[in-house]
């Protein structure tokens, strides 16, 4: 079986704090009208580097003891482990990525399985409508199964040829490019396909159930 996860993490300085953004409604633009040139999402800048946001947790977690625990409205509940995940279908992609916090960075050059071919593998059921990803250090986050599966999701395990830094989600995370960073979920440890939504850490602390940049959809309604 795969490892326990944590307990939901403590709140901090740094969890009470995005609550009074959310609250707030810090770095709203208002902006609705953008032109589909656009490449940079209103309220946002550019960075070079990658900055390290999370929870203050980095589990450190091996390949060789990582396990993604696959379950929920599936045809068979699954669980992988790393040669599992390298025996699947590999595929590179360079996308970029956009965080709440107003960061952007351009052109990532990632290495991972597809989400369309991995559910093609683990068969959701006809009534599985979302996902919820939960990771090895007590953090959860879902995501419309439509937003799961877009031609650029991917579940990564490299970034620039390298593979990814445990400050960064590896062995493996989620990316999403097309949603901020909170739903690209760091240090996967599951996947439950839903027939029902059901709001994730950020989601029932103030933030916007889907996350679109391009619509500023940081907070909820």
């Amino acid at each position: 079986m795969a490892d326990a996860p944590d307990d939901t993490p403590p709140e901090s300085k740094l969890t009470r704090t995005k609550q009074e953004w959310a609250r707030d409604g810090r770095f709203l633009t208002g902006e609705r009208e953008r032109p589909d040139s656009e490449r940079l999402p209103p309220g946002q800048h550019l960075m070079k580097n990658w900055p390290v946001l999370d929870l203050g947790l980095h589990p450190d977690v091996s390949t060789e003891r990582w396990r993604l625990q696959i379950n929920g409205a599936v045809e068979e509940p699954q669980i992988w482990d790393w040669a599992r995940f390298q025996g699947s279908v590999q595929s590179e992609a360079t996308t970029d990525m956009h965080c709440v916090t107003t960061w952007s960075r351009y052109d990532n050059r990632w290495a991972g399985v597809r989400t369309r071919d991995f559910v093609a593998v683990v068969r959701p059921r006809a009534d599985a409508a979302f996902v919820v990803l939960g990771s090895y250090d007590g953090y959860s986050t879902n995501l419309p199964l439509a937003d799961f599966t877009a031609f650029d999701a991917m579940l990564v395990h490299s970034w620039e040829g390298r593979p990814l830094t445990k400050e960064h989600g590896g062995p493996v995370r989620l990316l999403v490019p097309h949603l901020y960073l909170w739903k690209s979920a760091k240090w996967l440890r599951s996947i439950e396909f839903r027939t029902a939504d059901q709001p994730g850490y950020w989601e029932v602390r103030g933030y916007h159930e889907r996350g679109d940049p391009w619509t500023e959809q940081r907070y909820a309604d």
